[in-house]
């Protein structure tokens, strides 16, 4: 240690403030705020629509988010390497925290309001969006169908059947308890991942397994953290319920779907359900 006070140090002086950059700020040269910044374009006078489209383009970062987590804590479990994966699964939660905060700027608009620009939409709906469907495909919730649905840019449709193709998220889970020892049965292991997953079981004997042992088991912390995660998704959905359900009542869809109903058909499908079902057990 010394007595010095170095620029870093120091408080910064209006000089090192306000010396001009070369070029882009470093902050946007980093973030790219420019970019996203030119990425809103409401197509009325509509004074709503501009908080609609902000909420969003940020849910659909938030997805990114939560989709970079889940992948990076798929490889983890893979690797039987529980401490990163329960890292990652720790970070997805903070952002399904956010996500859901999301709704704030539009879960109130009334009917006039929404109708103030909902034409503008033609037929863009939020069940289109593709880093929304890795998402639900990461939870098991696979659909060839909606998969199909987005053939039109192939770039996306690859990517996305990749996902499709791939074991879920809960699928690796299930094989690192099975690796630990633990009686995850071999129907379940061996099963068409591009199928959707349904509640087994011999699934629920193994987690009521693991409820029924030492509380602080590590096993145990992460049951309760996917119930976290699982309860946060759910959720982001029912709230995705209610903003519609104020906004537009129980019309059809943008895109054609039964509007409210899909999305209260598409809400109650349970995430991780052994987890829900062995909570009375124990």
């Amino acid at each position: 240690m010394n007595d010095r006070t170095t620029t870093l140090d120091g408080p910064a002086t209006d000089d090192t403030l306000t010396r001009p950059f070369e070029g882009a700020s470093p902050y946007d040269t980093y973030v790219h705020a420019s970019v996203l910044n030119t990425l809103q374009h409401p197509l009325t006078e509509a004074p709503d629509e501009m908080g609609f489209l902000v909420t969003t383009q940020v849910m659909e970062l938030w997805f990114t988010l939560v989709v970079h987590e889940w992948r990076t804590a798929k490889v983890a479990f893979a690797k039987d390497d529980l401490p990163a994966a329960m890292d990652a699964l720790v970070r997805s939660r903070r952002a399904l925290t956010a996500l859901g905060g999301a709704w704030a700027p539009i879960a109130a608009l009334t009917p006039a309001q929404f109708n103030g620009f909902r034409a503008a939409f033609g037929r863009a709906s939020g069940f289109q969006s593709a880093m929304y469907r890795h998402m639900e495909f990461l939870l098991g919730d696979k659909s060839a169908g909606l998969l199909r649905a987005h053939r039109g840019d192939p770039a996306v449709h690859e990517a996305l059947a990749e996902t499709y193709r791939e074991p879920s998220l809960y699928d690796e889970v299930l094989a690192y308890l099975h690796r630990q020892g633990l009686p995850v049965p071999h129907h379940v292991r061996e099963r068409d991942v591009t199928r959707p997953y349904d509640s087994d079981p011999g699934v629920a004997e193994t987690w009521r397994h693991v409820y029924a042992g030492p509380q602080h088991h590590p096993h145990l912390a992460l049951g309760e953290l996917l119930t976290d995660i699982a309860e946060l998704v759910t959720r982001w959905r029912f709230d995705h319920v209610l903003v519609v359900r104020r906004a537009m009542g129980a019309k059809p869809g943008s895109a054609g779907s039964a509007g409210l109903a899909w999305l209260e058909q598409r809400a109650a499908r349970p995430v991780f359900p052994e987890l829900w079902e062995v909570r009375g057990d124990v």
